[in-house]
This record gives C-alpha cells, structure tokens and sequence, in this order.
C-alpha cells in the first residue's frame, strides 16, 4: 500500500489533511501514457481543443453563418431559374442520358457568364483593368461599376435606416416609400423654384426633403400615438396618396416643364446638385458619403442616446416603458418622425444626386419597398443595414450588365433579392438544409419588430 493509500485510508487522519494529500499525491503522479488508457487532456484554449471549438462556432446557426448561407443557397436557385429560363440550355436536358456533358457545359457556360456579368457590373471588369494598365482605356472604366454600385447603394441606406429604426422601436414602417415620395418632392421644389448659391442650395434642397419625409411619418406617428391606429395601414394607404400627389405636383403649371409634353417637372438646378465624388461620367455622389454619416448617426442614437434607450426599451415592452415613466406616445411621434426623415433624405438622393434632375411618376423607383429588404437583411442594426444596402445596389448595378451582355432578365435580380431575404428571415429553414448546430440558433428567434 502506498503512502497516500495509507494517508486515506486512516481514521486518525483529519478529512483536510486528507484533501491536502490527496491533491499533492495527483500533482507529483507521472503524467499518463500516450496508449495506457490515461491520454493527457490539451488545455483549453489550445491544440485540437481550439480548433474544434472555432470550427463547432462557424457551423452553428449564428446571424453571419446564416447570411452567408442564405446569399449562397439563394444563388444556387437562381443558377437553376437561368438554366430553365434558358430554351437552348433546356433543350439539352431532353437527351441528358445519351450525352450528359452537353447539359452540363451548356449550364455552365450560361451560369457562368450571368454571374461573371453580374460581378464586373457590381465590382470590377478583369479586362478594364487589364487595359488601364496597357494603356488602352481609362481609369474610368475600372471604377465604373463601383460607382454604380455606390449610386444605387445610397438611397437604400437611407430607406433601409427608416425601416430599421422604426422596427426597433416596435413600429411596421411600411411607408417609407410614401415618405421618400414626399421627400423627393420637396427636393426637386427646392432645387429648381427657389435661387440660391451652390452650397447652400444643396442644403437647402436636403432639408426639404428630409422635412416632406418627416411630415408623411409624423401623420401614422400620431394617428398610432393618440388613436392606436395600426401604422401598417396608415402607412400603406399614404403610399397611395404620395403617388399621386407626386403625379398632381408634376402637371402644375409653375413645376411641369413648358418644353415637355409628357409628365415631367423642371430640372434641378446645378447649384442644387450633389457633387461627384470621381468626376467625369462616373455617377457616384457625395450622397453616399452621407449615408455612411446617417448610419453612425443613427448607431449612436440607438445605442448612445437617452432617446434611443427610451426608444428600445418601447419596442421590447410598450407596457413596461410606460411603468417606468417613459412615454410611449412621445417617443412612437418621434419615431416616425426621425423614421420619416431619412426616408425623405433617401428620396432627395434621387433627384439631388445623379440618378435623375427631375419630377417624373416613377422617379423614386422601388427604394422605400426595397428598404423594407434590406432592413431586414440587414437584421434591423444600422452597420448591417449599410451592408445590405451596399449587397442590394450590387446586385442592381450587375443586374443591369448581367441583362445587357447576357441577356438575363432584370426581374431575375429581384428574385434574387426576395430569395435571399426568405432565407434570411427563415433561419430554421436555413439551419435545417445545412445541419447546423442549434447552440446559437436562440438568438435569431426574436422578434423582428424588437430587433434582432
């Protein structure tokens, strides 16, 4: 029998020496053989240990895994929705088992050239490059489809911020469109009815905007404050009304333009312009400068402000806020108001910047509807909004490469964009197609209206 067998087995002993000899026995026993049956544990935090833990973390159903995930199951589908959409492509499938590789080089080649259009459209031309470097084309062309990208990407950040905050404190803003509707309006009025120098004409046409936006999201704001009336509604039928007051604005005499015969307003004067930040014909504006200036405004209000405590703290538990002293009628105003603004601002970007100079029915596109994608994309935080945004106006700037040399269908891009925000609001979904781990999957099971 051993010392410490003795020292434990006998009663005389007090139970701490015991202990003590217990632990001093352990710490000056030989280490376990490799292949004895006592292989020695890796501490933690290194070796296989650390290894394992990252690569358990990176396959588990977190916010990023799950983005990443959706962007990449959303364009195997839309692969296949070319391949079918694609008669010559289909025809091949009709004899796949008597020569298979005709399917296949055929899908690949139309897959391929869509999707490599899709990225010189969004990123960068291989081939631009290759001739600024031999002297054979300009800078130009190597920083057009960024710039492209970055013209469709700003208005976005702003309509996706509308969407974004009012979510967080627990508002539906389906009326961003409405409001950058309002916006642009009041833009393009300011730009060409009132005579002012060039910086301070752009302010100006701005504030406009950003005023027209907020006073379309003040109305649900109080309506949902002082009636309950549901801003989904509220929002939606406002929609409607800023369509057509866009198009009544237009025909008025003092804004339609005498030398047109079709419905469209006067331009905007010069001095009310964004300027360019690349010059020449690259179309990207200082309006993206500003919406990366409107993101950490919008980071620091959440996360910084008394307000943007009162205004979490709403969209978690209405009911409790008003407990704790915190008007919930003050704060769903300024929400839509502040909401409202930035939707304006995205709106003004479209007539102030270079997408267009003046008034037409269709001037504000599709980026109040497409900010309610990327706010979700973009899991409702201001950093991730601008992300998505910058995704989305990719997508755009490619998708218009992608129709002009592949001749893909634009709406193809659309589809695009509604798979990948399926996907990204359906995390089970994505969790179960993949396998992955459910450790972190709690987290993306909040409410879309509390943030994410």
């Amino acid at each position: 029998m051993s010392e410490f067998d003795g020292a434990a087995a006998s009663p005389d002993k007090d139970p701490a020496e015991q202990s003590r000899a217990a632990r001093s026995a352990a710490a000056n026993a030989d280490p376990p053989t490799p292949g004895t049956g006592g292989e020695p544990t890796t501490p933690p935090g290194r070796g296989p240990l650390l290894l394992r833990s990252f690569l358990q973390n990176l396959w588990a159903a977190n916010t990023v895994t799950v983005t990443i995930l959706a962007i990449v199951l959303a364009t195997v589908i839309g692969a296949i929705l070319i391949i079918i959409s694609d008669p010559e492509v289909l025809h091949t499938y009709s004899y796949i088992t008597a020569r298979p590789q005709d399917a296949l080089n055929s899908s690949w080649a139309v897959v391929s050239e869509a999707y490599a259009n899709l990225f010189k459209g969004a990123v960068v031309d291989p081939a631009a490059v290759q001739g600024w470097i031999n002297g054979t084309n300009g800078w130009e062309l190597v920083f057009a489809p960024i710039s492209e990208t970055l013209t469709y990407t700003a208005p976005l950040v702003f309509t996706g911020l509308a969407v974004a905050l009012a979510f967080r404190g627990g508002l539906f803003n389906i009326g961003a469109q409405g409001q950058a509707t309002l916006g642009v309006i009041l833009a393009a009025l300011a730009g060409f009815l009132i005579p002012l120098p060039p910086v301070i004409h752009v302010i100006v046409a701005l504030l406009a905007g950003a005023l027209g936006g907020a006073i379309w999201g003040f109305i649900p704001g109080f309506l949902k404050a002082r009636t309950g009336a549901h801003e989904v509604i509220n929002t939606i039928m406002l929609n409607y009304v800023a369509v057509y007051l866009l198009s009544w604005v237009i025909l008025q005499k003092v804004v339609h333009d005498p030398d047109r015969t079709d419905a469209i307003s006067r331009p905007v004067d010069g001095s009310a312009q964004l300027p360019r930040l690349l010059g020449g014909d690259l179309r990207v504006h200082a309006g993206i400068l500003l919406a990366l200036l409107a993101t950490w405004a919008v980071a620091w209000l959440l996360n910084r402000s008394t307000f943007g405590f009162e205004l979490r703290a709403v969209g978690a538990n209405p009911d409790a806020a008003r407990t704790a002293g915190i008007s919930v009628t003050k704060t769903y105003v300024l929400l839509m108001v502040i909401s409202g603004a930035l939707a304006g601002l995205g709106g003004s970007n479209m007539v102030v910047g270079t997408t267009a100079s003046a008034l037409t029915p269709l001037v504000v596109a599709q980026i109040g509807f497409d900010g309610i994608l990327v706010a979700l994309l973009g899991r409702v935080k201001p950093w991730g909004v601008l992300l998505a945004a910058l995704l989305f106006g990719a997508l755009q700037a490619g998708g218009n490469r992608m129709q002009s040399y592949a001749g893909i269908s634009l709406e193809l891009v659309t589809v695009l964009q509604a798979l990948i925000v399926i996907f990204i609001a359906a995390p089970a979904l994505i969790k179960a197609i993949f396998q992955l781990r459910a450790a972190r999957a709690a987290r993306l099971q909040t409410s879309m209206a509390k943030g994410w």
